[in-house]
């Protein structure tokens, strides 16, 4: 059989850091690839060719550990591990992107219609710490699909039975986690009745909004997310949409790292000096 000699076959025209850096540009900005063809004085196809070529190599680098350089977190196992090994808290928060409608006729066509949107959407789980850090982010599926099917669907339940010791904070709809798992994860807590005291209600207020203070990282994560032009609205093809996403969450995760770890002063009153007797 006959081989390609090394070095053979059709050459780039654009050198390996131009590609990078098309990519790049592409994926913040989402300028189309005529339009970067004419910056880079290119053909079209070629700027295609980049892009295709290093977007699932970013997608596959995997997210940045915070404090440790050079580790990288690719798996939901890898990042129940990591939380529980450093008995870091985790926020899960879902979010969704408008893509494209699909044509009439198509099959699978209403898949995509969200329910709390009303438009097409792919919903995507994002994980943080509670520094808003991002160590995870992924499992794409058509914007119909109820978030709650989807912790079950990708894993995240089942990640909670292997390790006991991982906690999450999680938002209204995925109370059914929190109720599996009561020690584990945490929802925001149940309106009471129009007729409950107001001393019920004064503290149904006042544990929600703990608990919306505990999670505000998470939802300040899918906004940094947003910042990046193609998934604040995907008009490419959807079978790419799930390697853009992972790109640009890597790309992001890399940011958010950086950021120093910091560290909550303590409550406790602590005696100047003890009173002599």
């Amino acid at each position: 059989m006959r081989r390609r000699a090394a070095g053979a076959g059709p050459k780039f025209d654009l050198v390996f850091a131009d590609r990078v850096l098309v990519t790049l540009v592409h994926l913040r900005t989402g300028l189309p690839h005529a339009a970067l063809a004419e910056l880079y004085g290119t053909a079209r196809s070629t700027v295609s060719r980049a892009i295709d070529e290093i977007r699932p190599l970013l997608a596959a680098r995997g997210f940045a550990v915070p404090d440790r350089p050079g580790v990288r977190l690719r798996t939901l196992a890898d990042v129940f591990a990591y939380a529980e090994a450093e008995g870091i808290r985790l926020r899960i928060d879902g979010a969704e992107t408008q893509v494209r409608r699909p044509k009439a006729d198509r099959p699978g066509r209403r898949a995509f219609v969200s329910g709390k949107r009303k438009q097409n959407t792919i919903k995507t789980t994002t994980v943080s710490d509670g520094q808003g850090r991002l160590l995870w982010s992924g499992a794409d599926r058509p914007g119909r699909m109820h978030d709650q099917t989807a912790m079950r669907t990708e894993g995240i339940a089942e990640q909670f039975r292997l390790h006991p010791k991982a906690g999450a904070d999680v938002d209204e709809r995925d109370r059914g986690l929190a109720n599996e798992f009561p020690d584990q994860v945490s929802a925001p807590p149940k309106k009471p009745k129009d007729d409950a005291p107001p001393g019920d209600q004064y503290a149904w207020r006042e544990m929600r909004r703990r608990q919306s203070s505990d999670r505000i990282c998470v939802e300040h994560v899918n906004a940094e997310l947003r910042q990046w032009r193609p998934l604040q609205r995907y008009t490419g093809r959807r079978e790419d949409c799930a390697a853009t996403h992972r790109a640009i969450a890597s790309l992001v995760s890399d940011r958010s790292a950086r950021r120093p770890t910091r560290h909550r002063p303590s409550t406790e009153l602590v005696l100047a000096r003890q009173t002599a007797c």
